[in-house]
């Protein structure tokens, strides 16, 4: 087993909290620049090793108002959420700093231990590989990830058990196992060697170099400030444009067959996903007066308000902006919205963000095995994404976008930089033949609805629900 080592040694106090507070301020300054970023650090181990008293101690050396902590009991896998899901929303932003005083590695070993049929050692070992993969994501997006096991022998635990007072013995229940018991240490030690050769161990036998050593590590780890990758060695391959975005449809569905149509799917629709029991996501995108907000109407018109969300999805803010970019739609998605609509969506990254040259090319083009692999965890958990790509020709959507400008109640749906993104026609369609190349996938597909007319664009996505619902 490799884990992590560093060269250590016992320092001064006073001289190690100095380095510490000036590193920290370093991070914290970084915000905004091209070599920002956050750090997580993920805290676990074996019970009484002493991780509560080694985050006190660092919380002293370094300005405790800049250090959050994070301390959770284990939250058991279930089928219907993903691993990440319990911490996304308090992943830090660009020089911040956060400690998971429990975390999804100690989810893992709690859900292994605990549910009535263990986790086989492949289904325990694919949740490593996905765990690991979450986290390169962060650290491509600007988040390092430290992880620091806590380890201690099994008579040095037993000791401190005898000398533990009584009264907290009900804080030291991590796993809700019976620490006296030699067969279930040896059980934690053997799950955690599966996964901790890229972790720092630390034998916490001796206080003082157990405090030490991990705070020095998290020094490491601040110091550590390389500016961002922009730019990629090999040459884009651009995918070939569809005939459909090329040329939409222009054949018309008569207004009555239209209204007869839409009774019926509206009310198989709204059945179908209140009663499916898994959760749905529904992300719309396509070209601008394409026909999303009138689509999204007809998909909840027979749903209760309370059944559903919708999320429109403009500009990042400048706060998500210190995140990594899925993290505003990581933080939309909970285990209460079993219906959520998003009007744009996380493919914004290698869309719009792509061609206005608002994401580096490094950024765009690892964006889609980020997005595929965040779509795969939904799917494994209970969700189905469901992806509607509306398209119309460049002619009629000047033709929509001069009839808003001509309607009073529609005026404010048309602004100057749509008429500008007219510009760039070409180069979206070029972005969407890469975005479906490489993210339409067996578990998350994309629909593409090509048409000039409204009636048949609004029927073609009721269709394209009820198809992937498996209730057409």
């Amino acid at each position: 087993m490799l884990e992590q080592q560093l060269q250590f040694s016992v320092r001064e106090e006073d001289e190690l909290s100095v380095d510490l507070i000036e590193a920290q301020y370093a991070l914290k300054n970084t915000r905004d620049k091209n070599n920002a970023k956050s750090l997580v650090i993920l805290v676990s181990g074996i019970e009484l090793a002493g991780k509560g008293e080694a985050v006190k101690q660092l919380r002293e050396w370094v300005d405790p108002r800049y250090l959050r902590v994070k301390a959770d009991p284990a939250h058991l896998f279930t089928n219907k959420q993903t691993f990440w899901q319990p911490y996304t929303r308090f992943i830090p932003a660009e020089g911040q700093i956060q400690v998971f005083f429990g975390n999804w590695y100690s989810d893992l070993m709690a859900t292994a231990m605990h549910v009535s049929r263990p986790l086989d050692d492949s289904m325990f070992d694919a949740y490593i590989e996905n765990m690991r993969a979450f986290e390169q994501d962060l650290k491509n997006n600007h988040v390092d990830v430290i992880k620091i096991w806590f380890d201690l022998p099994w008579k040095s635990l037993q000791k401190r058990l005898d000398d533990m007072d009584g009264s907290e013995q009900k804080w030291h229940k991590l796993f809700g196992l019976d620490w006296r018991t030699k067969k279930q240490y040896d059980t934690v030690q053997k799950l955690r060697q599966r996964f901790t050769e890229d972790w720092f161990v630390i034998d916490c036998e001796d206080e003082t170099v157990r405090d030490q050593q991990f705070a020095q590590y998290i020094l490491q780890a601040m110091k550590q400030l390389p500016k961002h990758k922009a730019s990629v060695r090999t040459r884009w391959k651009q995918a070939t444009v569809p005939e459909t975005l090329l040329h939409p449809s222009t054949e018309v569905l008569a207004e009555d067959d239209y209204k007869a149509e839409l009774k019926k799917l509206t009310r198989k629709v709204s059945d179908a996903l209140r009663n499916d029991s898994r959760n749905v996501v529904v992300a719309f995108e396509g070209m601008d007066a394409a026909g999303k907000g009138g689509a999204i109407k007809r998909i909840v018109k027979k749903l209760d308000p309370r059944e559903y969300e919708i999320h429109t999805i403009a500009a990042p803010e400048q706060y998500e902006l210190r995140r990594p970019y899925l993290w505003r739609f990581w933080t939309k998605l909970t285990e209460t919205n079993e219906i959520t609509i998003f009007d744009r969506s996380w493919y914004g990254r290698v869309l719009v963000e792509r061609i206005e040259g608002f994401a580096k090319p490094a950024e765009w083009q690892r964006a889609y095995d980020e997005i595929n692999r965040f779509e795969k965890d939904l799917t494994d958990n209970q969700t189905v994404v469901i992806k509607l790509w509306l398209a119309i020709s460049k002619d009629e959507q000047e033709a929509r976008f001069k009839a808003r400008e001509e309607t009073p109640h529609k005026r404010f749906k048309i602004t100057p930089d749509d008429w500008r993104n007219r510009g760039r026609w070409d180069d979206y369609l070029n972005a969407a033949a890469d975005m479906f190349e490489r993210t339409s996938t067996e578990y998350a597909p994309w629909h593409v609805i090509a048409t000039n007319d409204k009636y048949s664009a609004r029927i073609q996505v009721l269709k394209a629900i009820l198809k992937q619902l498996n209730a057409d």
